[in-house]
């Protein structure tokens, strides 16, 4: 039976194919963190309370590039290179969400619309990584070779979710709130097209790796094309909504000291 713990099982059960997973993941982690850390350094002087947090932002993400590369190192495993179609992080920015690198890479500050369209799109992005911890944590959370990993990655990508969420509702009280909703809905309708074609490119390179049947590989394939088709149609709304979030002032203080080895 095909579910969501049988194909991670067997993932972690296989040394190429858990490589390819940690090396995808390690890759888009740091890549946040290196996106979060230029706007933390651009952000500008209107906005610049919310300097600190962003930058803790990027220092989490940071973090969780050095948790996947030493759960590779708990294996003898050497990162594997990431293709380009399973790059989510770079395929998101080549489609407009997130701010362009060219912008991030010059010196000079970014305006208050950039930060509001950052928060947008960051509040879709985490809502896909707080869903797929949330599953991880249901099915791994105590798995002795990568429980605790998951867990610490899952604590922090609810207190991004919950970062985006204040942060943005904040500036909907300043009167961007018709400019929020619009980046939202536009944000979430690109970020489930990606995230269909990075998962399909994933679970095909897993295929090959672990040589599943040609029926297993369809019906996966499918599996993917359906979970999109009922985003396109309704789901995309649960990345687009606000509230207040339990977790308050998330991303305030410096970051846990509880060591970061997996």
């Amino acid at each position: 039976m095909l579910s969501a713990r049988s194909l991670f099982q067997e993932i972690l059960d296989d040394d190429e194919a858990y490589r390819l997973f940690c090396s995808i993941a390690a890759s888009g982690e740091e890549q946040g963190g290196w996106e979060n850390g230029r706007i933390a350094a651009l952000v500008p002087e209107e906005q610049r309370a919310l300097a600190p947090k962003i930058a803790r932002h990027g220092a989490d993400e940071d973090k969780h590039g050095r948790i996947f590369r030493a759960l590779l190192r708990k294996r003898g495993l050497d990162p594997a290179p990431v293709p380009y179609d399973t790059d989510y992080t770079m395929l998101l920015e080549r489609s407009g969400i997130g701010l362009p690198h060219t912008l991030l890479r010059g010196d000079g500050p970014l305006t208050e619309q950039d930060i509001v369209t950052y928060l947008a799109h960051s509040r879709v992005t985490e809502q896909r990584a707080a869903d797929q911890m949330e599953m991880l944590i249901t099915h791994f959370g105590d798995h002795p070779e990568v429980g605790r990993a998951i867990r610490m990655i899952a604590h922090d990508e609810t207190n991004h979710l919950s970062y985006c969420h204040e942060e943005l509702l904040r500036l909907v009280r300043e009167g961007h709130g018709r400019t929020i909703r619009a980046v939202l809905r536009e944000s979430a309708r690109t970020e489930i097209r990606v995230y269909r074609d990075v998962s399909l490119a994933v679970m095909a390179r897993m295929g090959e790796i672990l040589r599943w049947p040609r029926p297993k590989a369809l019906a996966l394939s499918l599996g993917i094309r359906a979970v999109y088709g009922y985003e396109r149609l309704a789901g995309w709304r649960r990345m687009v909504t606000l509230r207040m979030p339990e977790r308050r002032d998330a991303l305030s203080g410096t970051p846990a000291s509880e060591p970061e080895f997996a």
